[in-house]
């Protein structure tokens, strides 16, 4: 292939038609490609295994590669929580009549062309494809070589389904893998009106850079844990343990625990007991490395600063101890991405503290920062986790999905 301009041709063209599906037919296709995907798991794991022989068993990111059953299960029912929301599109925004008789509205409007890059992700092939559907929009998808076979078959399986409600297939498309194409999206100023990256922090940085396109950014995930002096010391240690080992590789898995100095010692031992069946790798600063080395844990290194504001994406974490709240604040505002932070303690003038004074897109009281996520939100599925601050934030899916258009009724008014 030479060029992709057909390709994004294509899509704009068919982009169309799905503006003009009923809610009823887009909830019938969703529908309809729930049952498909549970039909076609058997191939599905073929195509998907192809990738996985391909990658090392050390990357982290081959669990966010593999689809088994629960997993492909799991994506057809994100598609039956989709279907539980409002058409985001149609919805009126302002509705006024001006003094020389216009009727002026503002409505929601699908955004239009979405362009999306990212690497070994497969359940974003389905999640955005279907989200972008039900917005009425229509999708470029750019899957990393890594992913290469498990995207073809997933995007079949969306064809297959498109075909039998005599949608234009053109709706959903898959770019060839070849990265030479990857710079012909970000310039695709005529066809495409938003580019989302979804991956690693230089794949964002990439395309931030290089984008001539109107990006959404789904920024890396560095989570913060603070364990505060007034802590339940058994939930708090339930919790960390919980947001570090639950799924590491995700970007809102735990990367550094941020431990009161004066609890330290009570503490750490109660989390390596949880850590300890995972094999946690822990990076610990002096006063924690000190303590953790009396308790004999096997899983310990020392700490460096590069050790801080890293995003780790397997079983390992940094710990950092602290005198107060103050510096634990000051821990986070330095090194955070601003993706998820959490506090745990008993003492709510500090937890509100938290709340109001930590720049994140989504901030915990004892909770793990592993509910951050649009499923978990009641978002149905999610595009993915913003941590810019326009026009998406946090986990974005329907709803942002849309833009906004002026409507103007009028009966001959000159000005």
């Amino acid at each position: 292939m030479e060029s992709i301009q057909p390709i994004l041709e294509a899509t704009g063209k068919a982009a169309t038609a799905v503006r003009k599906l009923s809610l009823e037919d887009k909830k019938a296709i969703l529908i309809r490609l729930a049952a498909l995907l549970n039909e076609k798991q058997e191939i599905i794991i073929q195509e998907n295994k192809k990738d996985l022989d391909k990658m090392d068993d050390a990357d982290p990111k081959k669990d966010r590669l593999l689809l088994n059953e629960s997993r492909i299960n799991d994506l057809a029912n994100s598609l039956h929580d989709i279907l539980k929301l409002e058409d985001p599109a149609g919805k009126v925004l302002i509705d006024n009549h001006s003094a020389n008789g216009l009727h002026i509205q503002k409505i929601t409007v699908p955004i239009g062309v979405v362009g999306v890059i990212y690497e070994a992700r497969p359940n974003v092939t389905i999640d955005v494809a279907a989200l972008c559907l039900y917005a009425g929009n229509a999708v470029v998808l750019r899957g990393g070589s890594d992913a290469e076979f498990t995207n073809q078959i997933l995007v079949d399986v969306i064809h297959q389904v498109l075909r039998e409600f005599k949608v234009d297939e053109n709706v959903v498309q898959l770019l060839p893998v070849d990265r030479r194409f990857v710079k012909d999206l970000l310039e695709a100023v005529k066809y495409v009106d938003i580019i989302i990256p979804r991956g690693s922090q230089q794949l964002i940085d990439f395309v931030r850079a290089n984008s001539k396109v109107p990006t959404i950014e789904t920024g890396a995930g560095v989570c913060h844990t603070y364990v505060e002096s007034t802590a339940d010391l058994d939930a708090a240690a339930k919790i960390v343990v919980n947001a570090k080992t639950q799924r590491p590789s995700v970007c809102n898995a735990l990367d550094t625990v941020i431990v009161d100095k004066q609890i330290a010692a009570a503490f750490l031992p109660k989390l390596i007991a949880g850590f300890n069946q995972f094999e946690v790798e822990v990076f610990a600063d002096e006063t924690a490395y000190a303590i953790l080395h009396k308790e004999n844990y096997p899983f310990l290194k020392k700490a460096t600063s590069e050790n801080f504001g890293m995003e780790y994406l397997s079983q390992k974490c940094s710990v950092k101890t602290v005198e107060n709240f103050e510096e634990a604040i000051e821990h986070i505002r330095q090194y955070s991405s601003k993706h998820s932070e959490a506090i745990i303690s008993q003492n709510e003038e500090l937890c509100e503290r938290f709340l109001n004074e930590v720049d994140a897109a989504a901030v915990y009281t004892n909770a793990s920062t592993r509910f951050t996520d649009g499923g978990c939100f009641g978002l149905g599925a999610e595009i993915g986790i913003s941590t810019q601050k326009l026009h998406a934030r946090g986990p974005f899916a329907l709803e942002k999905l849309t833009t906004e258009k002026w409507i103007v009724r009028g009966s001959g008014q000159t000005r």
